[in-house]
């Protein structure tokens, strides 16, 4: 029998020897950066890589749309052509910024594309219900992605909430799109207390959809890290069998869009096209 709505069919739990072993060959794959995530025209044809990364997060509002904004900046001051994808925009009106207007706002000349806004700040499934318009299916997103991805060098598509929230009536999900696309999904986690739970269900979830993952971004790292937060830089990529590949500072959506620009590399790992003194704190 298929599996249910948003699961997909043959769904088991990732037992302790498969999370090893996937976990050592992400590693493996920092040690090297990843193809996947060194765009460019030319690297494209000679190591058959893909140039469209999904971005989705652990939750709402913990810095999806300034970590997609960090990502761009830091290619397009490498040279790349970007453009980037909102499938589902929900929370705002017709006359309001979306989250594709502010990555262009603060990372610079990129292409955007909404395939469809919804007033009501909910799940897009629900929103496009109470809205009387027809919902996002997986298929245009990944259709969408790979018309853009023939005119980019990068597509970054950022999703809405978290992997699992649904886009229709049966349960469709931005992992159903990115499978799709064949393309992998870097994670936006927290920085403090309780992420390394949701960090480490959303990498379950993904890899029971088969799906690449890269690594994580801290969508929101405090000037005065408690703790907790100081902890999670060592625990997070344990409990996601994947590297740290980003810390995002917070309020960093309200810098100046040049000072933004000139910042946003230094946020990143090399993986993602970022500074190559990228460092976690110790």
């Amino acid at each position: 029998m298929a599996g249910g709505p948003g699961r997909p069919a043959g769904h088991r739990p990732l037992h302790r020897r498969h999370a090893t072993a996937v976990a050592a060959h992400l590693d493996t794959l920092h040690q090297e950066p990843f193809a996947v995530l060194r765009w460019g025209r030319s690297a494209r044809s000679r190591r058959h890589t893909m140039s469209v990364l999904f971005v989705t997060g652990t939750g709402t509002e913990i810095g999806k749309t300034v970590t997609t904004a960090a990502i761009a900046a830091a290619a397009l001051a490498r040279g790349r052509s970007v453009a980037v994808l909102k499938p589902a925009q929900t929370g705002v009106t017709a006359h309001e910024t979306g989250d594709a207007a502010e990555v262009e706002r603060l990372a610079g000349p990129v292409t955007t594309l909404e395939l469809a806004r919804f007033p009501d700040p909910l799940a897009p499934a629900t929103a496009a219900l109470r809205a009387g318009l027809p919902p996002v299916l997986p298929q245009d997103i990944a259709e969408a992605a790979a018309k853009l991805d023939a005119s980019h060098d990068l597509v970054l598509v950022e999703g809405a909430g978290g992997l699992l929230v649904r886009f229709d009536a049966d349960g469709h999900t931005l992992a159903d799109a990115a499978r799709l696309a064949k393309a992998p999904v870097l994670v936006v986690a927290q920085a403090g207390l309780g992420t390394l739970n949701a960090t480490a269900l959303t990498a379950l979830a993904l890899r029971s959809y088969g799906l690449d993952f890269p690594g994580v971004v801290i969508g929101s790292w405090p000037a005065a890290p408690d703790l907790a937060a100081r902890c999670n830089l060592t625990d997070l990529p344990d409990a996601a069998g994947a590297p740290l590949l980003g810390l995002i500072p917070e309020h960093s959506g309200a810098l100046a869009p040049d000072a933004f620009r000139a910042a946003a590399p230094g946020w990143l790992a090399p993986a993602l096209d970022g500074s190559d003194a990228f460092r976690i704190p110790s």
